[in-house]
C-alpha cells in the first residue's frame, strides 16, 4: 500500500484544510465541495485526510461496516448481536466519473433472485464508504442521476435499492468530499446546495510558498516513507485533536444570540430554504469544538458563513459563487446579542479561523482563494483590457463590446432522430433511465432487467431443462436487458456574426441577449457548447466545445464587433470543429446555431462561398437553426436562404422566445425526413 502524502505537510490552502477537518469533527456538516484550478492539491488533501481519521470498530464479516455496539437492525447481513468488534482504518472510497448506478448503490444477483427466490445483494460503493470518506473527483462531470443518488444517501444516512420487487436498505453515513474545476462546467444550483461547505482553492502567487510546495513534493516523491516519518509527530497531534474535538462537540452550546446571527445572515443573503441555516449552525458548533471551546462565538458564525453560503448565492446559472464580506460584517454587527461574548484575543474580522485552529503550516498569502469570487463579476468593467485578446482591428470601425440584453426562456431546440449520447435533457435517445420501450440481449453486464421478456425467453425451455418445482429454471442466455428511451445532451455549437452589419449597439445587445438565453437553455439541458465568431476576414474559435457554459457566457460578454461579414469562414470553421468532435465523442450529436443577418460580404463571390459552405453541413446531416437578426422595414431574407442551404430552419429574434415559436421544434425535426 502506498504511503499517502501527510496532511500536515500541505502548504497553505487554509480554507481547504479547515473545511475537511470540520467535516472530520462533525460529519453532520454535510461534506465539502472543493472548487479550484488544476494542480492545487485538491485530491492530495482529500487522500491525506484518511490517515487522520480515527479507526472504526466493525462487526466481523459484515460487508456494511456495522458498529458492534449498535448494529444496524436493517443490515442485509444481519441481524447482528451487540458485542465486541474488530478495529480497522477508516476507508477512503473513490467514485469514478464513469461509474454506473449499480456500482454506486449495489446490484442484485438477478439470476439467483429469479431461480432461487433469494435477495442476493452485492454492495456498492455507498456501502464501502459507510463510516469513512467518499471522494468524488470531478463531481461536476458525474451524471446527474448519480449525483442525486449520492446526495440523497448523504442526506438520509442510508441507501435504498428498489428493483424488480426486491427492496434492500443499508446504512450509508460518510464524509462526502467532491472536487471540481469550474472551467469544465458547473454543478446545478440545487445540487450545489446539497453540499454542506464549499471552499475555493488557487495556487499561491507568492514565490516563497511555491518554492516550499515544490521542495516538499520532490522530497516526498524521492522517498515517501521517509518524508511521512518526518511529519509523524504533527500527524499524530492533529489526529488527537480531531478525537478531542469529536468528544467535545456534544457539549458545545449554541446560544440564542448566535442563532439569531445565523438566521439574520441567511435572510440577508436571500438563500433558498432552511438548509443553509442548519449547515451554518452545525459548522459554527464544529468550529467551537475545533478551537476547544464550549460556546459558539460571533467569529465562529462569521467563518461558518464564509464556508456555507458562497455556493448558495447563485441566482443565475452564470453567477459566480461569492459572498460580500462587508455586508456579512454589517449583518453580524446589527444582530449581535448579549450571549455572543466576543473573544478579545480572536480574529479581527478577517474571515480566518482562530489562532491555532489550523495545522501548523505556512499561512496562505492575502489575495488567495477567498478573494477569487469578488474578481469574477463580468459587469465590473475590464472590457478595454480584454479587447486586444478578442481580435484585431479590421480598419472598418471596430466597436467596443456591448452588454447582453436581458435573457429570456427559449423554446427547446432538439436534434431529430434517436441518439445514444450522454444523459441530458434535450434530444430523444436510448439511455439507462427513462421509459421502457423494448428488450434485447444484454451486451456486457446486465443493468436493467426486462422481467417479462426474460420470463418469455425462459418459458419454452422449462421441460427440456427438467423443471420439477415452482420456480423457473433460468440460464444466462434467458436474461433480457430493458431498452429505455430518455433524453440526451448535445453539442450546441454557436456561430455568431460579429461583423459591422451587426454592430448597431441596440441590435447587438438584443443578439447577445438571445445567445445568452440559448446558453442558459443549454446549461439546463446539460449540453456541451462551443462558440465561433466571424468578422473581418476570418472566423475564430472563441471557445472550443466544453461543458463550461459559464465560460461561453463570459466570452460572449466581451465580444467586439466590426468589419466585413465572412459567413463562409464561420461555417467552414464550424465544419472543422464538428469534424474533430465527431472523432472525440461520436455518440454526442451536434446542433448548429448560426446567429446572423445573412449579409455575406468580403472576398470574391461571398454569397456563393457561403452557400457551398452551408451545403457541407447539409450533406453531413447536421441539424441546424439560423437565428435571423435582420431588422428594419426592408428585409432581404438572406438568413432564411442560408437556413435553406443548411437544410435547417430560420427563426427571428422575436420568434425565439418560448411563447412565440410553438412550431419551431416541429420545423427543426421536419428536417429528419429530408436528411434520411
Amino acid at each position: 500500500m502506498s504511503t499517502p502524502y501527510p496532511f500536515t505537510a500541505i502548504v497553505g490552502q487554509d480554507d481547504l484544510r479547515l473545511g475537511l477537518l470540520l467535516n472530520a469533527v462533525s460529519p453532520a456538516v454535510g461534506g465539502v465541495l472543493v472548487r479550484g484550478e488544476k494542480g492545487t492539491a485538491k485530491s492530495t488533501a482529500v487522500r491525506a485526510l484518511a490517515a487522520l481519521m480515527p479507526e472504526v470498530s466493525v462487526v466481523p464479516g459484515c460487508r456494511f461496516s456495522c458498529a458492534p455496539e449498535a448494529p444496524d437492525p436493517a443490515c442485509p447481513d444481519g441481524p447482528h448481536e451487540a458485542g465486541s468488534g474488530v478495529s480497522r482504518a477508516a476507508r477512503t472510497v473513490e467514485l469514478p466519473v464513469g461509474a454506473s448506478e449499480d456500482r454506486l448503490v449495489g446490484a442484485l444477483d438477478i439470476e439467483r433472485a429469479l431461480a432461487e427466490g433469494v435477495k442476493a445483494f452485492e454492495p456498492g460503493l455507498l456501502a464501502d464508504a459507510h463510516r469513512g470518506i467518499l471522494y468524488v473527483d470531478e463531481v461536476n462531470l458525474l451524471h446527474d442521476h448519480l449525483v442525486d443518488l449520492l446526495l440523497d444517501a448523504a442526506a438520509m444516512g442510508a441507501s435504498y435499492v428498489e428493483r424488480e420487487g426486491v427492496s434492500v436498505r443499508h446504512a450509508a453515513r460518510f464524509l462526502l468530499v467532491g472536487t471540481m474545476n469550474p472551467e469544465e462546467g458547473e454543478l446545478r444550483p440545487q445540487l450545489l446546495d446539497r453540499f454542506g461547505l464549499t471552499v475555493e482553492v488557487a495556487a499561491s502567487r507568492e514565490t516563497g510558498l511555491r518554492v516550499e510546495v515544490v521542495r516538499r513534493r520532490l522530497a516526498y516523491d524521492d522517498d515517501p516513507a521517509a518524508f511521512a516519518a518526518q511529519w509523524a509527530d504533527e500527524e499524530g497531534a492533529l489526529r488527537a485533536r480531531i478525537v478531542a474535538a469529536r468528544a467535545l462537540l456534544p457539549q458545545v452550546r449554541l446560544g440564542d444570540g448566535a442563532l439569531r446571527q445565523i438566521a439574520a445572515t441567511c435572510a440577508a443573503f436571500e438563500v433558498d430554504g432552511m438548509r443553509a441555516d442548519i449547515v451554518m449552525a452545525r459548522t459554527a458548533t464544529a468550529l467551537a469544538a475545533w478551537a476547544g471551546r464550549t460556546d459558539v462565538l460571533a467569529e465562529d458564525v462569521r467563518q461558518a458563513a464564509l464556508l456555507a453560503l458562497p455556493h448558495r448565492r447563485r441566482r443565475n446559472p452564470f453567477d459566480a459563487p461569492g459572498l460580500d464580506e462587508d455586508k456579512l460584517d454589517d449583518t453580524l454587527e446589527q444582530n449581535s446579542g448579549e450571549d455572543d461574548d466576543p473573544d478579545p484575543d480572536g480574529p479581527d474580522g478577517g474571515g480566518r479561523p482562530p489562532e491555532g485552529d489550523g495545522p501548523d503550516t505556512p499561512p496562505q498569502p492575502e489575495g488567495g482563494a477567498d478573494d477569487t469570487p469578488a474578481q469574477s463579476v463580468p459587469e465590473q468593467g475590464g472590457e478595454k483590457e480584454q479587447e486586444p485578446a478578442q481580435g484585431q482591428s479590421t480598419g472598418s470601425g471596430e466597436q467596443q463590446p456591448v452588454r447582453a440584453g436581458e435573457p429570456f426562456r427559449t423554446k427547446m431546440l432538439s436534434v431529430p432522430g434517436l441518439g445514444e449520447g450522454a444523459a441530458g435533457r434535450r434530444s430523444r435517445a436510448r439511455t439507462e433511465h427513462g421509459r421502457t420501450t423494448g428488450a434485447r440481449r444484454p451486451q456486457g453486464a446486465l443493468t436493467k432487467l426486462h422481467l417479462a421478456a426474460t420470463v418469455r425467453a425462459a418459458a419454452p425451455h422449462q421441460r427440456a431443462r427438467g423443471r420439477s418445482g415452482r420456480g423457473l429454471v433460468m440460464r444466462r442466455d434467458d436474461l433480457r436487458q430493458a431498452v429505455r428511451e430518455g433524453r440526451e445532451g448535445n453539442l450546441v455549437l454557436f456561430v455568431v456574426d460579429a461583423s459591422g452589419s451587426m454592430a448597431a449597439r441596440q441590435r447587438m445587445t438584443a443578439v447577445k441577449g438571445a445567445v445568452l438565453s440559448l446558453l442558459m437553455d443549454a446549461y439546463q439541458r446539460r449540453d456541451k457548447v462551443g462558440l465561433i465568431t466571424f468578422r473581418g476576414k476570418d472566423a475564430e474559435v472563441v471557445l472550443p466545445p466544453t461543458s463550461s457554459v459559464d465560460a461561453a457566457a463570459a466570452r460572449l460578454e466581451m465580444l467586439p464587433t466590426g468589419g466585413r461579414t465572412p459567413v463562409a469562414a464561420g461555417l467552414l470553421k464550424a465544419h472543422d470543429v464538428l469534424r474533430v468532435e465527431r472523432l472525440r465523442d461520436p455518440s454526442r450529436r451536434p446542433l448548429l446555431v448560426v446567429v446572423t443577418d445573412g449579409r455575406a460580404t468580403g472576398g470574391p463571390e461571398p454569397v456563393a462561398l457561403a452557400s457551398r459552405a452551408a451545403r457541407l453541413h447539409e450533406v453531413e446531416g447536421t441539424a441546424s437553426v439560423v437565428v435571423d437578426c435582420e431588422s428594419g422595414p426592408v428585409r432581404l431574407g438572406l438568413a432564411v436562404s442560408l437556413a435553406g442551404e443548411l437544410g435547417g430552419t430560420a427563426v427571428t429574434l422575436d420568434e425565439l422566445r418560448a411563447d412565440s415559436i410553438a412550431g419551431l421544434v416541429k420545423d427543426v425535426q421536419s428536417y429528419s425526413g429530408r436528411a434520411a
